[in-house]
């Protein structure tokens, strides 16, 4: 029997804020076990949880990137479990009014674009973090997460395959950093995704029993952990066994997932609106603020690339996937005019030397320095060969183009007369070359330019190399 799978995601997103969600507890990554925590966080009798204004700001202008429709009134609620993590008991979220319901995504499929429907987008409070022990024996908690602002980003089960999967979920970061919302720091779970997976027959309108895998933080382990879930799950049916509804974990050592806990249903968590908190609201007029905020978001940045500076659409999508690197080529841009040039040298010398896009803030190579580097090459100053070798001790901290150029005296050589004296000299020392050359064996042109590379160890200019000897050779 041939199967589909049919996926749908939960993304959890960090909102940038200061604080916490509920208190005035910071969120900064990092601090000491315990030492971001206030009674609000714990829920400590007597205190009151209080709606940080800032969160409620950045969840509406997800929302209103990806699409969403904005309810100007919705409630918390309070969701029921018992986890060592979790210290009221409860985790403060939306239930039945969340703040907006609906829009979509544009994701590539293929050679076409396909929409990715969403269900809602609804805010709630991160929980705490257990750390075990090497042993296995014990486990710590450490409540510095709890409360942090988050979103959950509900999709339709709208996606067919993992690299779909992976393709929203790239896209949707890169939305997400764009507008400011989330910083999509998925190594320091800013970003994490639960991946809801189940099989059908091929043809079949029925939704097969999913399963939930459960908080994986990464762009390769996610694929991985849907591929192999559903071979997984294939592999059960085909065995006449049956698809249990659960939540499971991926071990990214073993690329397996393993079962956690049966799933449960909602009302197994015993939702209700939570009496300390007033239902928040949003104005049209504050709602309206927020979207013209909104910057120019990835998709029409694309656009208008491709556009206004004649670029290819795979060169325009690489310079906008990051608003980092999207503004640095329209910073350089205004001191450099080609923007084709510009572009290749971005997506291969500067991406190159970049762990993350967002590194780019802190590049040595500044925006105005790359745009000086390359008029040198335009200008006739140092050829490409020798630009990449400048841009080698840019990086390392030596400073702009020109005083590198200075400082070395790699300047090209590009005096006419001085080349046509050194190519003379080169040719009478290769009269049989040149006979096989004018026999019809032009490719010894490549041979001829390197003697004369060799000679001026890279300085001269190729393309007036190039002219002179094509010039002589014809004689």
């Amino acid at each position: 029997m041939e199967f589909e799978p049919v996926i749908g995601l939960e993304v959890h997103a960090q909102l940038e804020t200061e604080s916490k969600i509920f208190s005035t507890a910071s969120t900064a990554f990092g601090a000491e076990p315990n030492s971001q925590v206030t009674p609000v966080c714990l829920g400590m009798p007597g205190v009151l949880p209080v709606l940080n204004k800032k969160a409620l700001e950045l969840a509406v202008k997800a929302a209103l990137a990806l699409n969403c429709t904005i309810h100007g009134r919705s409630r918390f609620a309070r969701k029921n479990y018992f986890y060592p993590d979790l210290p009221k008991g409860y985790q403060i979220s939306q239930y039945e009014e969340p703040y907006s319901s609906g829009g979509w995504l544009d994701i590539p499929s293929g050679e076409a674009v396909k929409r990715i429907r969403l269900t809602r987008i609804h805010m709630e409070e991160d929980a705490g973090k257990l750390v075990h022990d090497n042993t296995g024996s014990s486990s710590l908690v450490d409540l510095n997460r709890a409360g942090v602002p988050l979103i959950e980003i509900v999709s339709e089960p709208d996606i067919s395959d993992a690299e779909e999967a992976v393709a929203y979920l790239k896209k949707l970061r890169s939305i997400l950093r764009y507008i400011g919302v989330c910083d999509g720091n998925m190594e320091e779970g800013s970003l994490r995704c639960d991946a809801n997976v189940s099989i059908r027959p091929k043809g079949s309108d029925k939704l097969g029993t999913k399963v939930e895998i459960k908080n994986v933080n990464s762009f390769k382990f996610i694929q991985r952990a849907i591929e192999y879930e559903i071979k997984r799950q294939e592999a059960v049916i085909e065995s006449g066994g049956v698809i249990v509804q659960e939540t499971r974990l991926y071990d990214a050592d073993k690329g397996v997932t393993f079962s956690m806990r049966t799933k449960e249903e909602a009302h197994d968590y015993r939702y209700f609106p939570d009496p300390d908190l007033l239902p928040a609201e949003i104005s049209t007029e504050d709602i309206e603020a927020i979207r013209a905020s909104l910057p120019e978001l990835p998709d029409a940045r694309r656009e208008r690339f491709a556009r206004e500076y004649g670029l290819p659409e795979y060169d325009a999508g690489v310079l906008t996937s990051s608003r980092e690197i999207a503004d640095y080529f329209e910073e350089a841009l205004s001191h450099y005019k080609n923007p084709k040039a510009l572009g290749n040298w971005i997506m291969t010398e500067v991406l190159r030397e970049l762990r993350e896009e967002d590194d780019i803030s802190a590049f040595p190579v500044t925006a105005e320095k790359l745009a000086g580097l390359l008029n040198l090459i335009e200008d006739g100053t140092i050829s490409g060969k020798i630009a990449k070798d400048v841009f080698a001790e840019m990086v390392s901290g030596g400073g702009t183009a020109r005083e590198i150029v200075e400082k070395k005296g790699i300047r090209q050589i590009s005096d006419k007369g001085e080349l046509e004296s050194l190519i003379s000299g080169i040719l009478e020392k290769h009269p049989d070359e040149i006979s096989r050359y004018k026999g019809g064996d032009e490719k010894l042109i490549g041979f001829f330019v390197g003697q004369v590379m060799k000679a001026t160890q890279g300085k001269a200019n190729p393309k007036l190399v190039n002219d002179i000897l094509r010039t002589e050779l014809a004689k």
